[in-house]
Formats: structure tokens, C-alpha cells, sequence
């Protein structure tokens, strides 16, 4: 690992209250790969067969049915780390041992069942993490959703764990649910008040989905008016969404979301960017490209955020 840089220093600095482990597995999230050192950071997450189903994520680029395709895309992009659940991690883990930073996914859902108050199952442990060499632990919460607590009383229970065996964990903080409109989802105050939450519950980084020029609560609505907060830009919901995690002081990443074309796709990164954003996880957008493609686009996500660190 290399030496930590001063933005690095800075970053550590505001996790006073974690031990040394915590903060040494966030260095090495921050200095892997080709955005080492500078504060951002590109994330692949493959969590999608799960999530998803295995047609609807691979077929589109069937090399990446086989969890050792994932783990060789995010070495070769230089990507900060790879995220996905126990199964996928396991499968491939001892052939990339030590090659790239893994986040182990702890817990997931599948489209099998339709519920109108989604909460996701606790699919790995903290043991899991620590066994694999894992650098960081994720979890989705669902806020919105009528099964909020219990997602947000086992988070807070394995990021105990987690902190005492010296990982720090990685938050989805994705609105759904019947209290929330599906445009609403990923509204700005929406999406900020998400990110609120993870921080709140301990969360070390926090991983969104770009908000949209769009206020789903009355209440918060007349705040935004009466303050003139400015949501017109991509930029400007981005830098209330960092705002809104500790003034900054917490890792904000953004969500690829759905597949898109390039073009809009690198748009919504330098939005996310010119924010403040701290990085992007890039999913679905990225793996369901042939392998020359997703290389060269990775890339120029990176250039993005190296120009902007």
C-alpha cells in the first residue's frame, strides 16, 4: 500500500472515533488502483444475479456469468475495490487473493417475491469478511420502506462487529418502499436524507443514487424554497447530498443506476464530480459491456474523478 497522501490523511482524520484497523482498511480502499491516493474512488459491485436474476445481469455479456470475470475487470480498470455477496466472493476469491480490495455484501434480495415494504436478507457475517480478506462489509437499507427498523438494528449491530474485527462498512442507502412514491425514490431531499440516515447508523462510506430534480416531502419542500436550496443541476443535488453526510465528512459514492449509453452516462459522472462527489460504483454499466468496452470505460470515469481531485 502505498504512503497516504495528505487528501488521504484529511479523509482518515474524520473517523477519530475508529480504531486503527478500521482506518488502515479505509486506506486501502483509498489507495488501490489507479485513483490511489487522490480521495476518489471507482467501485465494481456485482450483486445483480442476486438481485436481479442471472439472465437479466449476464446474458448480455455471458463471460460475466463466471465470478473470476468480475474479479479480473476490476483489477485490470484499476478499480479501488470489488463488491459482491458471499457466494460470488467465494467462488474466486483464493485464484485474486491480495490483487484487489473485496467488499463483502452481507445482505440482498431477489424480484421472486413482490413486497410492497422490501427489507433484504442477512446473506453473510462479519466472520465471512474477515475469513475472505475482505476490506470493508456492505448492507442495503431501504428507507421508506415499513421494514426499515429491522434493517437498521442489524446494521447496527454488525457494524459493532465489524468495527471490533477492524472493517469498516459500506452503506446502500436506496429510498423504496409504500412511503414512497417511485419518482420519490430518487428524489433530493429523498436521497439526502438517506445519506443522513447511513451516517447516523455509522456508516464509513455511503453509496446513493443520483438524486433527481425532484422534492418528494411537502415539509422539505418548503425549506428548499424558503433557503434557496438549488437543485436544478445534477451538481447542485450532488454537493446537498454531500452537504447532508456530515458536511462532507463522510465518503459519498454515486450509483451507475440502470443501464445507459456512454455519453449520458459520462455526463451524470461529471455532474456527480463537479458535486463533489467522492466516486462512482459502477455496476451494470460496466460488466454488461464487452470487456475492451467496460476497460475504456472505467477509464475515462477515472480520468473524470482524477481531474476533479
Amino acid at each position: 500500500m502505498a504512503a497516504a497522501t495528505d487528501r488521504v490523511k484529511q479523509i482518515l482524520s474524520w473517523y477519530s472515533s475508529d480504531n486503527v484497523g478500521v482506518k488502515t482498511n479505509l486506506a486501502r480502499l483509498l489507495n488501490h488502483g489507479a485513483l490511489g491516493g487522490t480521495g476518489k474512488l471507482v467501485i465494481l459491485p456485482v450483486d445483480q444475479g442476486f438481485e436481479h436474476g442471472p439472465a437479466r445481469s449476464f446474458a448480455p455479456n455471458p463471460a460475466a456469468y463466471d465470478p473470476d470475470y468480475h474479479f479480473q475487470l476490476a483489477i485490470d480498470a484499476g478499480c479501488n475495490a470489488y463488491a459482491a455477496p458471499l457466494g460470488s466472493l467465494e467462488a474466486s476469491a483464493d485464484r485474486f487473493a491480495g490483487q484487489v480490495p473485496m467488499i463483502l455484501k452481507l445482505n440482498n434480495s431477489d424480484t421472486l417475491a413482490k413486497m410492497e415494504q422490501p427489507i433484504s436478507a442477512v446473506t453473510g457475517s462479519v466472520k465471512d469478511a474477515v475469513r475472505l480478506g475482505c476490506t470493508a462489509i456492505g448492507y442495503t437499507i431501504y428507507p421508506g420502506s415499513g421494514q426499515r427498523n429491522p434493517m437498521y438494528e442489524d446494521l447496527r449491530e454488525l457494524i459493532l462487529e465489524a468495527k471490533d474485527s477492524g472493517v469498516p462498512t459500506v452503506v446502500w442507502a436506496y429510498p423504496r418502499g409504500s412511503g414512497l412514491s417511485k419518482e420519490g425514490e430518487q428524489a433530493a431531499d429523498v436521497t439526502a436524507y438517506a445519506a443522513q440516515i447511513a451516517c447516523q447508523l455509522g456508516a464509513h462510506v455511503v453509496k446513493v443514487k443520483p438524486p433527481k430534480d425532484f422534492i418528494e416531502q411537502p415539509e422539505a419542500k418548503k425549506v428548499f424554497e424558503k433557503y434557496g436550496i438549488p437543485t436544478k443541476t445534477l451538481a447542485d443535488r450532488v454537493r446537498h447530498v454531500v452537504q447532508s453526510a456530515f458536511n462532507g465528512k463522510r465518503i459519498v459514492i454515486f450509483s451507475g443506476g440502470e443501464a445507459k449509453g456512454t455519453d449520458e452516462l459520462l455526463d451524470d459522472v461529471r455532474g456527480i464530480a463537479a458535486g463533489g462527489g467522492f466516486g462512482s460504483i459502477m455496476g451494470r454499466n460496466a460488466f454488461q459491456r464487452p470487456r475492451a468496452d467496460a476497460l475504456k470505460l472505467l477509464g475515462d470515469v477515472m480520468d473524470v474523478f482524477r481531474k476533479a481531485s
